[in-house]
């Protein structure tokens, strides 16, 4: 089955093709001889009930130095396309969120959104992971300092972040009796206004920060540890942590197991979970990463693993609808 896909990502000349998912997913595609067409979600526009984008044909090559050509722009309904990877990285700003209303639009109009746009609204990141409080280790949500000082004292040491950010980004170890705990969480909730995550800092830290990717709710069968650099908190490869692949432990599956029947339940077909120790950490679901690294390491297609589920799950819905 030859399928018309679509893809919205950042621009496509600023990705690094030699780590980039997305350029993944998109050689696999390729390679099924499916047609290719980029867009940028700035591209999209909706007049009156009908949804299109200025989009371009696209081929794509495995080439670091020359991994794209574009063809000519044409302005198309979406649903023409069959299929759309929704792939902008964050920030979860105002404008991804419009996005996403404009493509729930035009999935409501035929096109297939992976990963569903109301699902991407619905599970931020940081807080989806909440949602299994059996996987998840002692975690604060809270813009209230007082509240944040007691949890410091119960758990000894915690580690803080905010609910929007990504690859590392403003993420601080605090350990009771630290000189600067009022200035992290002041910058943090800007003064009492901004909610802030802290959970118990989780030692294993050292051993790695786990990359665990799910197609369809299926666990990839190794993990990419993202060990941080020397006197460094964070495992992120964006913050100069360095991927380890590690086969998936019994507790691994045994969270993969806990999460996946509300992941396909919420139609998030591509979902990126971080597992420190024991303890599932954040569910990330806008476009998770790490596919390039466990190909390499283990001989792996990931990217086309996701293109059958795609074409599966695809047909299946087409099935229904002619019924």
């Amino acid at each position: 089955m030859q399928l018309k896909l679509g893809v919205v990502m950042d621009p496509i000349a600023t990705i690094k093709p030699y780590k980039d998912s997305t350029l993944a997913m998109l050689l696999a595609a390729q390679a099924r001889g499916w047609p290719l067409w980029y867009m940028t979600s700035a591209d999209l526009q909706q007049r009156d009930a009908s949804v299109s984008a200025t989009m371009r044909p696209l081929q794509v090559f495995d080439d670091n130095h020359h991994w794209y050509e574009l063809g000519a722009a044409i302005t198309e309904p979406l649903a023409q396309l069959d299929v759309i990877l929704m792939r902008k990285d964050p920030p979860f700003d105002i404008d991804y969120i419009y996005a996403t209303y404009l493509l729930q639009q035009a999935e409501q109009q035929g096109v297939w959104v992976v990963n569903r746009p109301q699902s991407l609204r619905d599970a931020n990141e940081k807080l989806f992971a909440l949602q299994f409080p059996q996987c998840t280790p002692p975690t604060l949500v809270s813009a209230d300092s007082a509240a944040i000082r007691q949890f410091l004292a119960e758990q000894g040491s915690i580690v803080v972040k905010p609910l929007g950010g990504m690859g590392g980004a403003s993420i601080f170890r605090i350990d009771a009796g630290d000189s600067n705990t009022g200035v992290i969480i002041e910058t943090l909730t800007e003064q009492g206004k901004r909610y802030l995550m802290a959970q118990r800092y989780l030692p294993e830290i050292v051993e790695g920060d786990r990359r665990i990717l799910l197609i369809d709710g299926e666990p990839v069968p190794y993990a990419l540890a993202r060990i941080p650099a020397a006197g460094e908190l964070r495992g992120n490869l964006a913050a100069g942590g360095r991927g380890v692949g590690v086969p998936l432990s019994e507790r691994d599956r045994w969270i993969c197991d806990q999460i996946a029947p509300q992941l396909r339940a919420m139609g998030l077909l591509f979902v990126g979970i971080d597992v420190i120790g024991d303890y599932l950490t954040e569910i990330n679901v806008t476009s998770p990463t790490c596919i390039r690294e466990l190909d390499a390491q283990y001989g792996l297609n990931i990217a086309d693993d996701l293109m059958a589920a795609i074409a599966r799950q695809h047909a299946a819905i087409t099935t229904a609808a002619v019924g």
